[in-house]
């Protein structure tokens, strides 16, 4: 590629990324993950951060999964077109119900400081089911990098470089990454297994 004169865009654009953090407007939960991020027990440890994506006519689409730790599998997530309090709430509704479910540990949920995570309903909701709630340090991406480095993947495997398509557009592409990511896409770490794949071969985990 140096000889050639070919430079890789692609894989290099820099982005500035969503902010949700508005100051202290609610609970400020401490850092028990502390970037202990790999775990033997399914649900035990979770994930979650809103992302946003610019589509046609200047509109907005925002991302909001929650990802389970132990296989790094998407467990649920809501697509808007708005960064409103249910985009947190709605996929942690669902995350709960698999929780309640197969989880065979307390499971301790990790954010960013974002506002979502310090409202009162995010907080109550966690405490009614005895979820430990953990956020990362002021400013510091790297306490939630698994959150991170998914929203990389997905944004440089078809997002950047990509033409800018529609709300609807880029909202059933999404879907469809992540389906493929859960069910299809391997990982060394999980003995060249998909995260679903290797949840289902794992007798802990009784789906």
């Amino acid at each position: 590629m140096k000889k050639l004169g070919i430079q890789c865009t692609k894989f290099s654009n820099k982005k500035r990324r969503y902010n949700s953090y508005k100051g202290q407007v609610g609970k400020i939960a401490k850092n028990r993950l502390n970037r202990r991020f790999d775990t033997p027990i399914p649900l035990q440890k979770l994930v979650t951060d809103v992302s946003e994506f610019k589509c046609l006519k200047d509109q907005k689409l925002y991302l909001s999964p929650i990802m389970d730790l132990y296989n790094r599998e998407i467990i649920s997530y809501k697509i808007s077109n708005r960064p409103t309090l249910d985009i947190a709430i709605d996929p942690l509704k669902e995350a709960l119900s698999i929780v309640e479910k197969h989880a065979p540990y307390r499971t301790t949920i990790h954010s960013d400081q974002g506002w979502h995570y310090q409202h009162d309903s995010w907080v109550k909701t966690l405490k009614d089911h005895r979820i430990f709630q953990s956020m990362s340090r002021k400013g510091n991406c790297i306490d939630n990098s698994p959150m991170e480095n998914f929203f990389g993947l997905l944004k440089q495997e078809m997002y950047y470089g990509e033409e800018t398509v529609s709300y609807t557009e880029l909202k059933s592409k999404i879907e469809k990454y992540i389906h493929n990511y859960n069910t299809k896409r391997v990982k060394e770490k999980l003995s060249g297994l998909s995260p679903i794949a290797f949840r289902k071969q794992d007798t802990q985990f009784v789906a």
